[in-house]
């Protein structure tokens, strides 16, 4: 291992037998150790050096351990610090662990037992690191989307969110796909007393529902095939901050049964671990369906329901905001162009402001984007939109097939899932799926 990516080690013991054998110890898995056989040395080391782990006799003069720590901790809050202590001071020891220290290490010890110890210490201070990156990670992700509204309904969901953002409470969100219910869920928690703390996402439709576990709870090293290594879970990212969980509708019964756990108790262990930890979120869930209708269908839990169902905000569609369509164009435009001039020919702004947006929000950006992208002459023409936008405009009429694909494209879009999109157009379910393979839907 590089010496700039090595541990350090503060040792702190007036026996300097056992100074040594522990400096030899941590040198053997990788740390740079720094012995201290006088403990009021301490804070003269502190001062010109920095620790990731200490390990701290209990018994010493002219200083303690409880008073070397009290000193680590106030120079270093985030040294991990460890108690040592012979058998007939361990209340004394758990007495430390109360007031910071991490554990507690009982003498005397052996080389292989010391080992081990230490070894667990390292991987409690590499899963701290990767919380810690992970916190950073999400604090520079760029600033949400701004939130783009003049419209009455929307504005009075806004004002209902900031409101509820001052508690814990959990909300649920709903609104057909691409209506914002991310950028509300980032709403709520940027206007919360957890602005600071993390953000994380889950989005339950798109993690397999093998990993999904993992990904929420974490595992430890050989719990699978294929965990190398322990890793934290999004529940433990988000301890502290909000977690998100969108299309909350697509979890998994055994998974909604463990989510239920964690929103009762705020405890949760790892995938292949008996610790039990604790967590502290706020939640978020988002949904594009009907929940009452999952709840008489049996595929959604009643009581996990409850439990998410703090307060209700209701996303309108955007064919329900008309007046923020034109809004919206240009919020895209300046945004995509990102400096550059773009105008919209009359044409396409009719097409733009006429259509009826089933994909919401997201496919209106999306087309403004693609359109932005076309425009190198700086202009958006109505040739620069998809053809389901232009077909008004369009000289020759469309395609049998074309005008099909069109309108199953637009009731998929509308419908909840295939079973309601096959009654819609009046076909089964099969014919369906045939046809959205053919048309690459």
């Amino acid at each position: 291992m590089p010496e700039s990516e090595r541990a350090t080690a503060l040792v702190v013991d007036d026996e300097r037998n056992i100074l040594n054998t522990i400096g030899i110890c941590l040198e053997a898995i990788g740390v740079n150790a720094t012995l201290c056989s006088r403990p009021q040395d301490v804070l003269d080391l502190l001062q010109h050096q920095s620790f990731d782990l200490a390990f701290v006799d209990l018994k010493m003069s002219p200083m303690d351990g409880m008073e070397v720590m009290q000193e680590i901790k106030r120079f270093s809050p985030e040294t991990i610090v460890i108690i040592m202590t012979a058998h007939g001071s361990i209340d004394s020891a758990v007495t430390a662990v109360k007031h910071g220290a991490y554990d507690y290490l009982q003498k005397p010890f052996d080389f292989d037992e010391l080992k081990l110890f230490a070894q667990k210490v390292l991987e409690h201070l590499r899963l701290t690191r990767e919380v810690q990156a992970l916190r950073r990670q999400v604090a520079n992700i760029p600033a949400p989307m701004q939130v783009v509204t003049r419209n009455r309904a929307m504005l009075d969901q806004l004002d209902f969110a900031a409101r509820v953002a001052e508690s814990t409470i959990s909300v649920l969100i709903e609104g057909e796909s691409g209506t914002g219910k991310e950028l509300v869920a980032e709403f709520i928690h940027q206007r919360s007393p957890r602005a600071d703390e993390p953000f994380i996402r889950v989005n339950c439709a798109a993690i397999p529902e093998q990993l999904l576990e993992s990904e929420l709870f974490g595992h430890v090293k050989g719990s699978f095939t294929g965990a190398t290594k322990d890793r934290i879970g999004r529940f433990e990212a988000a301890d502290g901050g909000t977690i998100f969980f969108d299309e909350v509708a697509e979890l998994s019964p055994s998974i909604q049964a463990k989510l239920l756990r964690v929103l009762q108790s705020k405890e949760f262990e790892r995938i292949g671990d008996n610790a039990t930890r604790k967590v502290d979120v706020r939640v978020i869930a988002a949904t594009n369906k009907n929940l009452d209708e999952s709840l008489k269908e049996g595929t959604f839990r009643e009581d996990l329901f409850y439990r998410l169902n703090g307060v209700r905000i209701k996303l309108p569609a955007l064919r329900e905001r008309l007046e923020d369509i034109p809004l919206l164009i240009q919020y895209f435009v300046e945004r995509a162009a990102k400096g550059r001039t773009i105008t919209i020919a009359p044409d396409a702004d009719k097409a733009l402001r006429s259509y009826r947006w089933s994909g919401n929000i997201r496919e209106l950006e999306n087309v403004i984007e693609r359109a932005v992208l076309l425009a190198v002459s700086g202009t958006i023409e109505v040739t620069h939109l998809p053809p389901e936008l232009r077909v008004s405009h369009e000289s020759q009429p469309l395609s049998l097939d074309e005008t099909e694909r069109l309108h199953i494209k637009k009731v998929l879009q509308m419908a909840k899932d295939y079973d309601e999109a096959a009654r819609v157009l009046g076909i089964d379910r099969k014919t369906l799926l045939n046809k959205r393979k053919r048309y690459g839907l």
